[in-house]
C-alpha cells in the first residue's frame, strides 16, 4: 500500500509540475460554463433549477478531452522513454504501479469535479439566489459523475498500457469513451435486442439516474466492474513485459 500512495502521490503531483493540471482545469470549467449556460436550450432557458446539464456535460468534457489526455502518457510514455523498466524494478509489485498510476490521475479528475462544484454555489448560494436547490440529486450526481471517471480512467490506463504512443493511446481512449457514451443514441436506431444491449452498457444511460437522485446498484456495479476489470487488463499487459 505505501508503494501505491508513493507512485500515486508522485503521478499527482507530476501534473501540476507542469502547465497540463492547469490548463486541463481552467479550460475544463470554461468550457463547462459556455455549455451549460450559453449554448441552445442552456440552464437560462429551461425555467428550471436543475444541474442535470451540469453533470452531462461534465461527463461528455471528461469522456472527451480531460480523461484521453491525462492517461495518455500514464504507461506509453514510460514505455517509449524506457523508464517503465526502471520503474518495475524497484521494490513496487505490478499491482501497485497500477493502482498507483490510476489513483494519481484520478485524483487530476477528482479536481476538476471538485471545481465544479462551484456552479451550484455561486447559483444558488452566493452571490446569487436562483431559488431552492434540492441536494439530493446533486450529491447524487457528484457520486456518479466520481464513479464515471473512475471507469473511464481505468480505460485509458488499460489502453495507454496496451501501446507506446501517447498519440495511439489518445484516440483509442477518445474513440471508445465517445462510444460508450453515445451507445444509447446508437442503440435507438439498431434491432430491439440489440438497443436494449447498448442502452445498458451506455455511459450516459447507467449516469442518467444519479443525476435524478437515484443510487440503483446496477448502475454502482457497472462502473466498478470497468474500472476493476480494466486495471485488471493494464496489471497482465505490465505483467506480461516480464514475459518477453
Amino acid at each position: 500500500m505505501k508503494g501505491t500512495l508513493t507512485i500515486a502521490s508522485r503521478e499527482f503531483r507530476s501534473y501540476f509540475d507542469s502547465p497540463l493540471a492547469y490548463v486541463v482545469i481552467c479550460l475544463g470549467l470554461f468550457l463547462l460554463g459556455v455549455f451549460v449556460f450559453l449554448l441552445p436550450g442552456g440552464f437560462w432557458q429551461i425555467d428550471r433549477a436543475s444541474l442535470d446539464r451540469v453533470f452531462r456535460f461534465s461527463a461528455l468534457g471528461l469522456s472527451l478531452l480531460v480523461v484521453p489526455v491525462i492517461t495518455m502518457r500514464l504507461l506509453a510514455e514510460e514505455k517509449r522513454s524506457g523508464t517503465l523498466e526502471m520503474l518495475i524494478t524497484l521494490p513496487v509489485k505490478d499491482s501497485e504501479v497500477i493502482l498507483g498510476k490510476f489513483l494519481g490521475a484520478l485524483g487530476l479528475v477528482a479536481v476538476l469535479i471538485v471545481g465544479t462544484m462551484l456552479y451550484p454555489f455561486l447559483m444558488f448560494k452566493w452571490p446569487w439566489h436562483l431559488g431552492p436547490l434540492d441536494l439530493g440529486p446533486v450529491l447524487t450526481g457528484y457520486l456518479g459523475l466520481l464513479l464515471f471517471s473512475a471507469a473511464a480512467v481505468a480505460i485509458g490506463l488499460m489502453i495507454s498500457a496496451l501501446t507506446e504512443s501517447q498519440t495511439v493511446a489518445y484516440f483509442i481512449t477518445f474513440i471508445v469513451l465517445l462510444a460508450l457514451n453515445y451507445f444509447s443514441d446508437i442503440g435507438s436506431l439498431a434491432s430491439p435486442k440489440i438497443g436494449q444491449f447498448l442502452q445498458t452498457v451506455s455511459f450516459s444511460e447507467n449516469l442518467e439516474n444519479f443525476s435524478r437522485g437515484l443510487i440503483d446498484s446496477r448502475n454502482v456495479v457497472y462502473f466498478l466492474s470497468i474500472t476493476v476489470l480494466c486495471l485488471a487488463f493494464a496489471f497482465r499487459s505490465l505483467e506480461s513485459r516480464k514475459w518477453s
